[in-house]
């Protein structure tokens, strides 16, 4: 039951436009249409539920259906931090501090469960749905961790995007050149990909004083929507054509 697509150069771009498409939409709903961070918590998490629900039951990998869970994941993130944080009043700092032990929790249960953290090995529905809970936490994590490297840092959000991307830079070639484990620096770069979308984010939408670019929510999210649906056509297109080459190897 192979429900996980390889890992190459295009996931991490279609990966990277989803999170940063979470925290705009996220916002767009939230802030811009002023339905609140509760309200839009609950649509986005309604959302994820059925698509994750949808998810688990297919029997194999479906491009469209995989990315609307991860976009799922990462606008209910988006949400479900700037609750914790601004509604609630926890700050960015202790909403980090809680959102990474629940996801330390997440991955601890998951290696003592299945004895593996490798997305290779999720092929079962236990490990399935672990990987999914990790990544719903690890995306609100993310939201929490970029607000607070942006503003409490004071360095503004097109710094620490370039400072997150050079860390995703320096993990890559970590990965190349090294023999560190491979499943732990897949699942940091997963993790920093979350608060590099969510700076990135905010540096499209905020305004020209916040240190944006000041697109608004709306034409941000249109622009990153764009860009994951071309991502999704392709790696479709590229899907079927490995399908109908397959069986005339085998002939």
């Amino acid at each position: 039951m192979k429900k996980i697509p390889e890992i190459t150069l295009a996931f991490w771009i279609m990966k990277i436009a989803a999170t940063t498409l979470g925290e705009t939409a996220g916002d767009l709903l939230a802030q811009t249409m002023n339905l609140g961070y509760l309200e839009s918590t609950l649509i986005f998490g309604g959302f994820f539920a059925i698509t994750l629900a949808a998810q688990m039951a297919v029997k194999r990998y479906h491009v469209w259906l995989y990315w609307m869970v991860i976009l799922s994941t990462s606008t209910a993130g988006t949400t479900m931090s700037d609750y914790m944080d601004r509604t609630l009043g926890l700050g960015y700092a202790v909403g980090s501090g809680i959102l990474v032990t629940i996801l330390i929790a997440v991955l601890a249960a998951w290696r003592y469960s299945t004895g593996s953290l490798s997305v290779a090995d999720v092929t079962t529905r236990k490990a399935e749905a672990f990987y999914w809970v990790a990544i719903l936490f690890s995306n609100t994590l993310g939201t929490a961790l970029g607000d607070f490297l942006a503003d409490d840092s004071g360095l503004g959000f097109g710094i620490v995007a370039l400072i997150l991307a050079s860390i995703i830079g320096v993990i890559t070639l970590l990965y190349f050149f090294t023999k560190i484990s491979r499943v732990a620096l897949f699942w940091c770069a997963f993790v920093l990909t979350r608060p590099l979308g969510a700076t990135a984010g905010d540096f499209l939408t905020k305004s020209h004083e916040r240190g944006g670019l000041d697109l608004g929510t709306l034409n941000a999210s249109l622009v990153l929507l764009t860009i994951l649906v071309i991502g999704i056509v392709v790696s479709t297109m590229r899907q079927r054509r490995d399908a109908s080459v397959s069986p005339a190897r085998a002939g």
